[in-house]
């Protein structure tokens, strides 16, 4: 089994391990990001009951009536949204390497 050497992998002169700086160049790709925007719940819905008590009068006197039952209303509260917006990262920053153009186009160096 043959391994790479620095001539086969065109890197011609050079006895440095691969990658060699003078045939090889390092490239950073900065991290990537994008804003999301979500609608999130703010406040929850709710139904408040409002009680009225009954009311009496009195008609005669030793005689006192109902005039209007108890009651309870039920008040509908409807939840509330909000648009937030975060960011989240879609591609870590990565590095890698580039083949540098040959300096001499007849020889390679």
């Amino acid at each position: 089994m043959a391994l790479p050497t620095a001539a086969s992998a065109g890197c011609y002169g050079c006895y440095t391990p691969p990658p060699c700086p003078t045939c090889y160049q390092r490239q950073v790709a900065p991290p990537q990001y994008r804003a999301v925007q979500e609608t999130v719940m703010v406040a929850p819905g709710a139904v408040v009951a409002h009680r009225t008590p009954a009311q009496y009068r009195t008609v005669m006197v030793p005689q006192t009536v109902m005039v209007a039952p108890e009651r309870v209303q039920y008040q509908q509260i409807a939840p509330q949204y909000a648009t937030r917006q975060r960011v989240e990262m879609v591609a870590p920053a990565r590095e890698y390497y580039v083949a540098v153009r040959p300096r001499c186009g007849s020889c390679g160096y």
